[in-house]
C-alpha cells in the first residue's frame, strides 16, 4: 500500500516528519569563517519549510583533490567540519534532520578540467580508477581537458576508503544525522562501478561485485567512525550512454548494484539515471542561453576553461548535450520501481519531480519511500512550505538551467531568472510559503 508525503518515515533507525528531502546540491560555502553562515542562510529556510531531510552538496574527504567545483566545503579537516555545528543545530531548530554528502570527483574533479584550478594548485594529484578510457584520451590530446592522471593503486584505494570514514567522523561529530555518499553523476564511486571507466585487475575491477566492492569498504569505513548513524549513497545507472560507448552500467547491473549495497548495509538508495560523463543528462531541461551570455561571468568561464576559445567550444558542446536531453517528469521513475520491487531498505528518488500531482503518484503507487528535489529550491529556499499544504502545488521553477553555468565560476547557487523570481514574488505576497512553525 502506498503512503502520503505526510507520513513520518525511516532510515536506519532515524525518524523523518515526512517524505519530502532537499537533494544536496552545490552550496559554495567554501572553508571559511563564513562558511557555516553560507549554508545556514541557503538551506535552514528549507528546513523551515518542513522538508523532512535536508542533505548538504557534496563535502571532499581529500584535501586539495576530488573537488568538482569551485568553493566546495572539504570535510577532511576535523576542526573545520565541527565548527560547522551551527548548521545542524539550525536545522534541528525546525524540526528537520541533515545528512552531510561525501564526494570524490577522481577524473570529473577540478584538475582535470578547470585550468585556473590547476594553475593555481598545479601539485594536485589526479586521481583515476584506471588508464582514460579513450573519449577522455582524446580530448586531452586536443587540448580539451588536462589530465596528468596518477591511476590509484590498490594500497591507495583502501586509504581513500578509510578518507571517507575519517570525514564521516567529523561530521557525526559536528552534529550532522546521517551520511549521504555521491554514488553517482559521475563520481569516484561511479567510476569504479563503470566498465566504461574501470580496467583494473585486482579485486576492485572485473565483474559487477568486484567493481561494486569500492562501496562496501568506504560503507565498512564509515560505519567504523559513526557507529549506527545511517549511511545512504546514491546508485548509477548509465541508460542514457551514447550508442558509440561499447561499454556502461545497464539498468539490471543498476538494480543488481543496489541488492548489493543493501546487503553491504547501507541504510538506504537513491537510484540516478545518466551517462559516464558529466553532461546534461545529470540536469536536464533547456539550454541555459541566458547564463552562458551573462557578462558577469565571462571572465570566470574563461578563467574556468582556459579563454574564451575554451568557452566557446565547452558552451558548443553543452548546447550539443542539451538537444538530446530535454526535461522529462521524473526521470528516475522507471529505475527506483525496479529498485523499490527489489530491496527492503527506502528507496530515494530524485530528478524530474516538479508537482504534487507527481509526488502523490510516486509514493502512493510504490515507485519509492521519499521524493527530493534539488534546483527547484534554488528558486524557492521555502518550497516545502507550499508543497506540503496543498494538493495541487506545482513548482515555479521552470528547468531553464541558468543556476547551473555560473557554478562553474564559484557563483552561488541561486536563480537568476526574472519570470520565475517574479512568480515566488506573487507567492510570497499571498503567504504560500508559511508553514506552521511560523505561527
Amino acid at each position: 500500500m502506498g503512503v502520503a508525503l505526510e507520513d513520518p518515515v525511516e532510515i536506519g533507525g532515524l525518524e523523518l516528519s515526512n517524505r519530502l528531502y532537499r537533494a544536496p546540491l552545490l552550496e559554495h560555502a567554501g572553508n571559511g569563517e563564513d562558511a557555516v553562515d553560507i549554508l545556514v542562510d541557503e538551506l535552514a529556510p528549507s528546513a523551515a519549510g518542513g522538508v523532512g531531510l535536508v542533505v548538504q552538496g557534496a563535502m571532499p574527504v581529500c584535501r586539495r583533490e576530488g573537488c568538482t567545483a569551485p568553493r566546495m566545503t572539504f570535510a577532511d579537516d576535523g576542526e573545520c567540519i565541527r565548527g560547522l555545528s551551527g548548521l545542524p543545530d539550525a536545522i534541528h531548530a525546525h524540526g528537520g534532520q541533515i545528512f552531510a554528502q561525501l564526494t570524490h570527483g577522481g577524473v570529473k574533479s577540478l584538475e582535470t578540467w578547470h585550468r585556473g584550478y590547476s594553475e593555481r594548485w598545479p601539485d594536485t594529484e589526479q586521481r583515476a580508477v584506471s588508464e582514460l578510457p579513450w573519449p577522455l584520451a582524446l580530448a586531452d590530446r586536443l587540448g580539451l581537458m588536462n589530465f596528468d592522471i596518477d591511476v590509484l593503486s590498490t594500497a591507495a584505494v583502501y586509504d581513500l576508503a578509510e578518507s571517507f570514514g575519517r570525514a564521516a567522523g567529523h561530521a557525526a561529530d559536528a552534529g550532522y544525522d546521517g551520511i549521504h555518499l555521491a554514488g553517482a553523476t559521475m563520481s569516484i564511486f561511479q567510476q569504479f562501478a563503470s566498465p566504461f571507466y574501470n580496467d583494473r585487475d585486482d579485486e576492485f575491477g572485473g565483474c559487477l561485485s568486484n567493481r561494486v566492492y569500492f562501496f562496501e569498504i568506504v560503507h565498512d569505513a564509515i560505519r567504523e567512525a559513526v557507529g549506527d548513524l545511517p549511511v545512504t549513497t546514491k546508485v548509477p545507472a548509465e541508460t542514457e550512454t551514447p550508442r558509440w560507448v561499447r561499454t556502461h552500467i545497464t539498468l539490471a547491473e543498476g538494480v543488481e548494484m543496489c541488492q548489493m549495497i543493501e546487503q553491504m548495509g547501507y541504510d538506504a538508495v537513491a537510484p540516478v539515471t545518466g551517462t559516464p560523463f558529466w553532461d546534461q543528462s545529470i540536469v536536464r531541461g533547456e539550454f541555459p542561453d541566458r547564463a552562458w551570455a551573462d557578462e558577469r561571468f565571462k571572465n570566470g568561464y574563461a578563467d574556468s576553461f582556459g579563454g574564451r576559445l575554451r568557452y566557446r567550444l565547452v558552451r558548443a558542446a553543452a548546447r550539443y548535450s542539451a538537444r538530446s536531453n530535454a526535461f522529462e517528469p521524473c526521470w528516475n521513475e522507471t529505475f527506483c520501481r525496479r529498485v523499490r520491487a527489489r530491496v527492503d531498505i527506502p528507496v530515494l528518488q530524485v530528478g524530474g519531480i516538479r508537482t504534487r500531482e507527481q509526488i502523490d503518484h510516486l509514493l502512493e503507487s510504490g515507485a519509492c519511500d521519499m521524493v527530493g528535489m534539488g534546483r527547484p529550491f534554488y528558486a524557492e529556499p521555502r518550497l516545502a512550505a507550499r508543497l506540503l499544504e496543498t494538493e495541487s502545488g506545482e513548482v515555479v521553477c521552470g528547468n531553464c538551467n541558468n543556476c547551473i553555468p555560473p557554478q562553474v565560476t564559484g557563483a552561488g547557487g541561486i536563480c537568476r531568472t526574472p519570470e520565475v523570481l517574479a512568480k515566488r514574488g506573487e507567492l510570497e505576497k499571498a503567504g504560500a510559503y508559511e508553514s506552521e512553525s511560523d505561527s
